[in-house]
């Protein structure tokens, strides 16, 4: 019987007739990715911030459901009037998790190691426009920048600007010590994840009292346990084909939001013949997006023709640049002095779009004379292989940072894109804080991507959560790679 049409009963005959189930406190969230490590300041791979940003670890700002920034540890802040001093307030009685005060001196160990020289952090470029943190008074920070950046608060947000401990740094990766509404409890690699609900939290507290991530990486496996009532929500659900399914039985609630995930199909822009731009178009043209879609994501998806989400006001539709065309695919190669073909690797991570998707453009890129050794890699290999090591001609992989077209200013980014002419853009727009002007060379910045075919640009990402019916509280889209449980609960 359902909760929702039992409100005129007391609540004790509701907890009796219900068997308790107003009492329920835990959840069981599967995902398909499990973290390779616990350390969000220090790692690319997503399922990092899906555990535990907002959740454990927390910074200045923060993104809202909606994608908004709102403030986080910093509770309020003044911005100079040449917009290059943010002095912050900090909230009052905030600890780690450990019980220790959380005050200035954290965020400027947390700022400035996330800026040094020889930091870890794979964003490193949000922190680049600072010059000094400077701490006034426990609960007060001044951050100087070099010149003044529109994007500061919003990077001030990334799961890669959370504070940390000093204290906490040499077992982060292993033992996470955060300041968030829930604290690190048990890791069973290769299983699961456990978050217990943190009693000393300075602010409003999370509704549940254990949280469990559970890791299922087959889309078979995860449809049986989804239908078993083994987990309790799934999200970025990996089998879409099944979600008719679900959105027919009352026991759960399918819930279809957006990402920021623009997926590609990422290029070595250094790897001859892959550094000619004719050869790029080729591969651009070849690719039928939409078959794409409806074959790994089962109709899932917006196709994109540059490196940005459709739903931001700036978005340019640009798809026209590489409309499916396998004549023009193979005139091209012809053009490049390739009418043969080429052969290349296709590296791809464990996400279904990936390997679904790889399948589906080895045949796309085989019909105009493209040959792709296929590769499928577990996500520490992917990590090492390809985004580190840039050991790759194509792969498949979904950024699903926000707002990250100025990856394509760094020229030692994975996909080696060495364009001055961008990189000037990005610093211009950096210098920027007009919001019309800002959208002009957001406008202009995707084009010239879309026009040098950096990458394959595919489709943004939907994000399809399915849940027990009584679940409430989980973000419908995700404005970062976040899975936020601190207002979850269980009606």
């Amino acid at each position: 019987m359902s909760l929702m049409k039992l409100g005129a009963v007391s609540a004790l005959a509701l907890t009796m007739a219900t068997g308790g189930a107003l009492a329920k406190s835990d959840i069981v969230v599967a995902m398909q990715l499990e973290p390779p490590h616990l350390d969000p300041t220090g790692g690319a791979a997503g399922a990092i911030d899906s555990v535990l940003y907002s959740n454990v670890f927390e910074g200045l700002t923060r993104f809202a459901a909606d994608g908004s920034i709102i403030p986080g540890l910093a509770r309020s802040w003044e911005i100079s009037e040449d917009g290059l001093t943010y002095t912050f307030h900090l909230a009052e009685g905030v600890t780690f998790h450990d019980g220790t005060a959380m005050d200035g001196e954290d965020v400027k160990f947390s700022l400035d190691r996330a800026r040094a020289e020889d930091s870890a952090n794979a964003q490193k470029a949000l922190f680049s426009s600072i010059d000094t943190v400077e701490v006034v008074d426990p609960q007060t920070v001044k951050v100087t920048l070099s010149e003044p950046n529109g994007s500061f608060l919003f990077n001030m947000a990334w799961g890669d600007a959370v504070i940390v401990a000093p204290e906490s740094i040499d077992n982060i990766k292993q033992q996470p010590m955060g300041t968030g509404a829930f604290r690190f409890a048990n890791w069973v690699q290769g299983d699961n994840i456990t978050l217990e609900r943190n009693h000393d939290y300075w602010g409003t507290p999370a509704k549940l009292d254990k949280v469990t991530f559970k890791f299922i990486s087959d889309p078979t496996a995860a449809f049986a346990a989804v239908m078993a009532e083994d987990v309790d929500v799934f999200t970025a659900f990996p089998a879409p084909e099944n979600l008719p399914q679900f959105e027919a039985d009352p026991r759960f609630d399918v819930i279809v939001g957006n990402t920021e995930g623009e997926t590609i199909l990422s290029t070595n822009n250094k790897m001859p013949p892959l550094d000619n731009v004719t050869v790029r178009k080729a591969i651009a043209h070849a690719i039928n997006r939409q078959e794409i879609i409806d074959g790994a994501m089962f109709g899932l998806g917006t196709p994109i023709g540059t490196h940005f989400a459709p739903h931001h006001p700036d978005y340019v539709d640009l798809t026209g640049n590489s409309q499916y065309d396998p004549e023009l695919s193979k005139q091209l190669l012809a053009e490049a002095g390739l009418p043969d073909g080429f052969k290349t690797t296709l590296k791809l991570p464990p996400p279904s779009y990936a390997r679904r998707g790889g399948e589906i453009i080895a045949s796309q890129l085989r019909s105009v004379g493209i040959e792709t050794e296929i590769s499928n890699l577990e996500w520490a290999q992917w990590l090492e292989q390809v985004f580190t090591g840039k050991d790759y001609g194509l792969t498949i992989v979904s950024h699903t940072e926000p707002m990250d077209i100025n990856i394509y200013a760094r020229p030692d980014y994975y996909f080696q894109y060495d364009n001055p002419e961008f990189q000037a853009l990005m610093d211009e727009l950096t210098r920027t804080t007009d919001p019309e002007a800002r959208s002009a060379l957001l406008k202009k910045a995707q084009t010239i991507i879309s026009e040098d075919y950096v990458n394959g640009y595919l489709f943004q990402l939907a994000t399809p959560t399915v849940a027990k019916s009584g679940v409430r509280g989980m973000w419908k889209d995700a404005p970062t790679q976040a899975v936020d449980l601190t207002a979850v609960y269980w009606e």
